[in-house]
């Protein structure tokens, strides 16, 4: 979502801080294009967790980002919706601590998008690194304004509920530059109004995929998915890319950059025995079948629990509708909030009372 953009500012976050008298605030979210992937779970999924019990949480799930680059498969976004609300359910994102909630349910995004147009230039937007990197991997020619005002978009549904932290996978730290410059803009020229969000980054930056691709993705179909039961991961991981200078499993094999490696250090928490695989890996005294069957099992034992909630929500399919509508309530009113102090501090607050009728 090089050398174009200021540096990145990723700050430490002091849990809970209270912004102004109230508790700070987090939004981060995901487009719903399918299923989420144990990449995922480490680069974003495990701080939201833990920070649902010390921010004040706001979870999108951002349908109208989909259309920048799937306007074609339209009719596949209500059934992601809901895999993905699942998804956020099944791994203990609980709704009676944060709010889960559908972009296209909060329209004053749309406007607050809008202004935030008109306090940021092409050129600019063009210099975010991602947005090459999105046209290479699309082999489009040119952008759409859609997707060129993609960071102006994200800026205004972050800034829409005033956060001070987003959580992101380091591909989308460039974009948060662009949401701050927004923020400093606006508060420069308007009147105090946001906020400038720090990003928060996972503990593994971006997973490799199991093809060894240097991320998981699910285009490339090279993920493990949270919702993949435990034969399927045995088999993905038995596939895996591993050392290709190790031709035998007497050979002294590589652990550095070895996914299977990268895998074990994310997911087995049996330190002895990952320490152990990798100084006998090392030696050529185990063989990859060992090391990938260990890893599997690991896993498959970190899925489990979040296969059993998925399985538990997935039998109440009128509870997701409630937690989409309940979240997207709860979001709206904090994006009508903000949007009434934007149009004040604009001096554009006429005829508040027929837009609040309409």
């Amino acid at each position: 979502m090089a050398g174009t953009t200021a540096a990145t500012q990723t700050k430490t976050v002091h849990p809970g801080r209270a912004v102004g008298g109230r508790k700070g605030r987090l939004l981060t979210g995901d487009r719903p294009t399918g299923r989420l992937h144990v990449g995922h779970y480490v680069g974003s999924l495990e701080n939201r967790l833990r920070m649902q019990e010390e921010y004040e949480c706001f979870f999108l799930i951002a349908d109208y980002h989909v259309l920048t680059t799937g306007a074609d498969r339209t009719r596949e976004i209500a059934g992601n919706i809901r895999e993905l609300v699942l998804d956020y359910l099944s791994v203990g994102i609980d709704p009676a601590k944060s709010t889960i909630y559908l972009q296209s349910l909060v329209p004053e995004v749309a406007v607050l998008h809008l202004i935030f147009s008109m306090l940021t230039t092409v050129p600019r937007l063009q210099r975010v690194p991602t947005l090459k990197e999105v046209m290479r991997d699309l082999k489009l020619e040119t952008a759409s304004l859609g997707l060129l005002s993609y960071p102006v978009l994200q800026a205004a549904d972050i800034l829409m509920v005033r956060a001070n932290v987003v959580p992101v996978g380091k591909d989308q730290a460039s974009h948060l530059e662009v949401t701050r410059e927004i923020a400093r803009r606006f508060n420069e020229q308007y009147g105090e109004v946001f906020p400038e969000p720090q990003t928060l980054t996972g503990r593994v930056g971006t997973l490799v995929g199991t093809d060894g691709q240097a991320k998981m993705s699910k285009s490339l179909d090279n993920a493990i998915y949270l919702s993949d039961d435990a034969a399927t991961v045995t088999r993905k991981v038995g596939k895996m890319y591993t050392d290709p200078t190790r031709i035998h499993p007497t050979d002294p094999g590589h652990v550095e950059g070895n996914p299977v490696f990268i895998y074990h250090d994310a997911f087995n928490t049996n330190r002895a025995e990952v320490e152990d695989l990798k100084a006998r890996y090392l030696k050529g005294t185990v063989g990859d079948v060992e090391v990938k069957q260990r890893l599997a099992r690991a896993l498959n034992e970190f899925l489990d629990p979040i296969r059993e909630r998925r399985a538990r929500f997935a039998a109440e399919p009128r509870r997701i509708e409630e937690v989409i509508i309940a979240g997207s309530r709860a979001a709206r009113r904090e994006a009508q909030e903000t949007l009434h102090l934007c149009l004040e501090r604009m001096g554009m607050d006429y005829f508040r009372a027929v837009r609040e009728e309409a």
